[in-house]
């Protein structure tokens, strides 16, 4: 089990010398503090706030990505991804967050490794890991501060430019495969609050990750897409449930070091389970239902019991429909999921072999299209009693029950493989809007079926990117205005460049 921990530093007050101050200057210098702090003290920093607070894992995670994606639902109107509806504010959550916290941390550890000479696995991990903060920034945004980002303390840079998805794509995969080249010896230490000094796995994360930004191409670039998964693959990505890349939170104390989802559950009772995704999951009898799902009443956990709540109704509405109210549907199944110190996931085997099993399928990988697509149903399925302590375990025989109900379509398997990445990212919530915005599985319907939502923002269609703050417009208008004419227009309904 993963411990975090703390990290307390104490900034000093830095003085300036004018003539009077001459032969006093040792007088101004704390013997007692340090010049700079420890970089492997800042690389459990960056780990958790890459994981996030109760912000923007509430609002761009929750509120938006997970309700668009038909995992949970919600009447509560200031759910806006439920009735794409607009709010500034939870919309760009992660923008705002990320980049004074994820990027600036990341960007001073590299300043900091390459003012030292350091080009060893310290290194490698801050380019996979810089890789990793960016592309979720992109996927949700599109064309983003990137190659000036980060540098207002390092080069003075306070308006930085907008670079396009697909030069910053080209450069994550490229800076991902440097970073593998460099990973040697273990650095650092307990501040590794991913992989606590595995760098075998750290290299498996890497190829992993550059194969999950590979695969993200295939519409817009399919050429590159295929060298890079191939690439990815032949180095050697996870291959089993015990190299999947998350943090181990724990209960407290409150902000960094907690779950932010767990926060959420702690501050807001108002989600429920899609009707979709609970269709989904009944329809194939699968045996995750009673962990992923608890009825919000009772808390029983019996698929019997269990019915998801329709995406895109407030409450009036639903009650007026359907005869019931939020309680009557279930729930994430808080004895799983809600606690503050359950872990964040970032990405998992299962993910990988799906990948996998699509670029059989395509034909850029020799293995088996089959074989992949049941690896990852079950390492789907039993990852969760791995990571999550009150998940009860699936066994062998029940996924092989499961599959042999529900066999994979060989000659068109690409819903299929797709549909199970979906459940498999539950809690991931970025990464599920960004596949299904690639691939198009699951197959679904604006406001899950229901009748359009009066007053959305995206004339019914399912939104397709979070926007910009309307802060840049102001605050770095040229840029701003570069990426605008660029892209399109700072709506909801925009798609990125890969989305194209």
């Amino acid at each position: 089990m993963k411990k975090i921990y703390l990290i307390l530093t104490v900034f000093s007050l830095v003085l300036t010398s004018c003539d009077f101050d001459k032969g006093f200057e040792e007088m101004n210098v704390n013997p007692r503090a340090a010049a700079q702090l420890d970089v492997n003290n800042k690389f459990a920093s960056v780990f958790l706030r890459t994981s996030g607070g109760r912000y923007e894992n509430w609002r761009t995670s929750l509120i938006y990505s997970s309700n668009i994606i038909q995992h949970f639902s919600s009447t509560a109107t200031y759910w806006t991804g439920n009735f794409y509806t607009l709010n500034q504010a939870y919309s760009t959550s992660l923008f705002d967050r990320a980049y004074p916290e994820q990027v600036k941390e990341i960007e001073d550890i590299i300043f900091q490794l390459t003012n030292d000479g350091v080009s060893d696995t310290q290194m490698g991990v801050a380019r996979i890991w810089r890789a990793f903060i960016f592309h979720r920034l992109t996927d949700l945004y599109g064309d983003i501060p990137y190659s000036e980002a980060g540098k207002g303390y390092i080069d003075g840079i306070l308006t930085p430019a907008y670079d396009s998805q697909e030069s910053i794509y080209l450069d994550m995969l490229s800076e991902i495969e440097g970073g593998i080249a460099q990973l040697g010896a273990n650095t650092l230490g307990s501040s590794d609050l991913i992989f606590q000094g595995d760098v075998d796995k750290w290299r498996k994360f890497g190829n992993s990750l550059m194969l999950r930004l590979a695969m993200r191409l295939t519409k817009a670039d399919p050429t590159t897409a295929q060298a890079w998964a191939q690439k990815a693959i032949s180095g050697g990505t996870m291959s089993s449930n015990d190299d999947i890349a998350f943090i181990q939170h724990t209960n407290g104390p409150a902000g960094i070091n907690r779950n932010g989802h767990g926060e959420v559950f702690d501050a807001d009772g108002n989600f429920r389970i899609s009707k979709f995704f609970m269709d989904f999951l009944k329809n194939g009898n699968d045996p995750r239902t009673s962990i992923i799902a608890a009825r919000r009443s009772d808390k029983s956990t019996d698929p019997a019991d269990l019915f998801g709540m329709p995406n895109g109704l407030t409450g009036g509405a639903l009650e007026e429909k359907y005869g019931n109210t939020s309680d009557y549907y279930a729930e994430p199944n808080r004895n799983v999921f809600a606690g503050f110190d359950t872990p964040m996931v970032f990405q998992t085997y299962a993910e990988v072999e799906f990948l996998k099993a699509e670029a059989a399928h395509r034909g850029w990988h020799t293995g088996d299209v089959k074989t992949h697509y049941n690896n990852g149903v079950k390492a789907a399925m039993q990852m969760l009693s791995a990571l999550y302590t009150n998940a009860s375990a699936i066994s062998d025989a029940q996924v092989s029950d499961y599959l042999a109900a529900n066999p994979l379509d060989v000659a068109s398997p690409m819903e299929m493989i797709h549909t199970q990445y979906w459940v498999a990212t539950l809690f991931n919530e970025y990464e599920a809007f960004a596949n299904w915005r690639r691939t198009g599985f699951p197959t679904l319907q604006p406001f899950g079926g229901e009748a359009v939502y009066p007053g959305n923002e995206t004339n019914g269609e399912i939104p397709r990117r979070m926007i910009y703050p309307f802060s840049e417009e102001s605050t770095n208008p040229e840029n701003y205005a570069a990426a605008i004419n660029r892209q399109g227009p700072n709506n909801l309904t925009t798609r990125v460049w890969w989305d194209k």
